[in-house]
């Protein structure tokens, strides 16, 4: 027991000194500690902002890293935890993070008219609302900022002193700095200059300070930065009863759990606020008809679109490999340099080109390959698919010449030797031989170029943004959009931008996606036998 006890020991020493000796010396320690301290001077900067914020979940979450990156870097014995923690720090950042929000906005109604909690959309109806009180006394205000950003500090006519910001209501103070009857500066506070001023002109017109946190009470304008005027909204909120009245209509918007102030009529006050709405926003994907049949029509193309660019690519590929890998045929280096040039070009710059050429006013084909002709390549539904389709064939074909070309030369010569003794043709040497050993080098490739296609959403919006537009749908929705470049559009394209429906599209096409190379893979695996 004493030996191993010492074993151990003589492992955990030899272990440390060889990690000292990975780290490099004196030069390689200043790095380490220069690089530590950038990481914790962007973590401060991160904490301030966070706690300005009040979001103190994820300021403490970013705390608690900072704290264990720190240890396991200055300590001796945490070697593999510190080649992991890089890996694994961008791997919650930049994918589990990502794939959590998108699934939970999935779950809301955060589109346009509902991007924020519901004191915001409050304030937002208020403050849209508000007007100018006639005959309203004269506040003198001297603009100040910290680090919240802009505030007032007000002297009332009775000449009481207060200070606030858009975030924070007029508080009183005393301890100001007086010029005459009008105060100009306060502790914890930097007073702007007349330069100043006029150089934030349009933050400071846009400055409303609140009285009080009861919206109602209304709050202080300023149009030049040294006078401010009261206004009041002609919406009354009532917030024990959870209503907004329109006291010029008397009409009463009540919260009844949508999201909006809605009247018994059903007309929403916007902006409303973002809600959990479950699974909400599935099921308008497959029971409202405006939405069903354009996602029908869409997954179908997309799924025809991406297995014809794989079979359409992969067999014009091989073809030529075939060809080209004949060693009768003379200039094969030069032949296969021209094959993959297509490859060479930036793919989002060739579809550009090709729309140009494609165009029916003035396109290269119409005008000179046609004579004249006036063809909608990218206009009409079905000639706009068969482009797509065309010109992706022509982006993709190099990649699959190239790997297989490498994949038959690494068919052993002996092999095709052997069958052709026993009498095979090139045509079963082929089929029964050459084939399938390719298979198993390609169909992991010909897998992920299913899925690269699947959500191939540089060619369709560089070449015809997804049109021509289905009018008949009720979202942005093109004969051309694949499932990718119609979330593009629902979430980020017109005037009434749905990010809820979006997300709960992307969740729809990562299921079609992982359960297509699920099943691709699990066919595959009868391949591997082959070797």
């Amino acid at each position: 027991m004493t030996d191993r006890v010492v074993q151990t020991s003589k492992r955990s020493k030899q272990a440390a000194r060889i990690a000292d000796a990975a780290s490099g010396g004196i030069r390689m320690i200043l790095l380490k500690i220069v690089l530590l301290g950038i990481v914790d001077a962007i973590a401060v900067y991160a904490l301030f902002v966070l706690a300005l914020s009040d979001e103190w979940l994820i300021a403490s979450l970013v705390a608690v890293v900072t704290l264990v990156v720190n240890w396991i870097y200055f300590s001796k014995r945490k070697l593999p935890a510190k080649y992991l923690t890089p890996g694994v720090l961008f791997l919650i950042v930049f994918q589990i993070f990502v794939i959590g929000y998108t699934g939970y906005i999935g779950f809301t109604n955060y589109s346009t008219g509902h991007n924020s909690d519901k004191a915001q959309a409050i304030d937002a109806l208020m403050s849209s609302a508000r007007e100018r009180v006639p005959d309203s006394p004269t506040y003198k205000v001297t603009i100040v900022e910290n680090l919240e950003g802009l505030g007032m500090l007000v002297t009332a006519p009775d000449g009481e002193v207060s200070v606030g910001s858009s975030e924070h209501p007029l508080s009183s103070v005393r301890n100001a700095t007086m010029d005459g009857d009008k105060a100009v500066a306060v502790d914890g506070y930097t007073s702007l200059s007349f330069q100043d001023v006029l150089q934030r002109q349009g933050d400071i017109v846009g400055l409303e300070v609140p009285f009080s946190d009861d919206p109602n009470d209304g709050s202080l304008r300023t149009p030049d930065g040294s006078s401010a005027y009261v206004y009041t909204s002609s919406l009354v909120y009532d917030e024990q009863a959870g209503t907004m009245t329109d006291a010029s209509s008397g009409t009463v918007y009540s919260d009844t759990g949508t999201g909006a102030f809605t009247s018994s009529d059903g007309e929403e006050l916007l902006p409303g606020w973002r809600i959990t709405v479950g699974f909400d926003n599935f099921a308008r994907a497959f029971t409202e008809d405006s939405i069903r049949e354009p996602l029908i029509n869409v997954t179908i193309w997309t799924i025809v679109f991406a297995l014809l660019s794989v079979a359409s690519t992969f067999f014009l590929g091989l073809f030529l490999a075939i060809v080209f890998n004949d060693k009768r045929m003379k200039g094969r280096k030069f032949y296969r340099i021209a094959m993959i040039l297509p490859y060479a070009f930036p793919a989002f710059l060739s579809a550009l080109v090709w729309a140009g050429m494609l165009s029916e006013s003035f396109g290269f084909v119409n005008q000179v390959l046609l004579g004249g002709a006036s063809i909608p390549w990218l206009t009409d539904p079905f000639l706009a698919k068969v482009s797509i389709l065309f010109v992706n064939l022509w982006l993709g074909f190099p990649y699959m010449f190239l790997v297989a070309t490498g994949a038959l030369q690494s068919i052993p010569d002996d092999v095709v030797e052997a069958a052709t003794v026993d009498g095979a043709k090139p045509w079963q040497v082929f089929r029964l031989i050459k084939m399938p050993l390719l298979l198993v080098t390609m169909a992991p490739i010909l897998i992920s170029s299913f899925a690269f296609n699947f959500n191939n959403f540089n060619l369709i919006y560089m070449l015809t943004g997804g049109g021509p537009r289905d009018a008949a749908a009720s979202v942005n929705v093109g004969a051309t959009d694949i499932l990718i470049s119609m979330v593009y559009k629902v979430a980020f394209t017109g005037q009434l931008r749905d990010y809820g429906l979006a997300s709960a599209f992307t969740i729809i096409i990562f299921i079609l996606v992982a359960t297509i190379s699920i099943v691709s893979f699990r066919q595959t695996k009868a391949l591997e036998e082959l070797n």
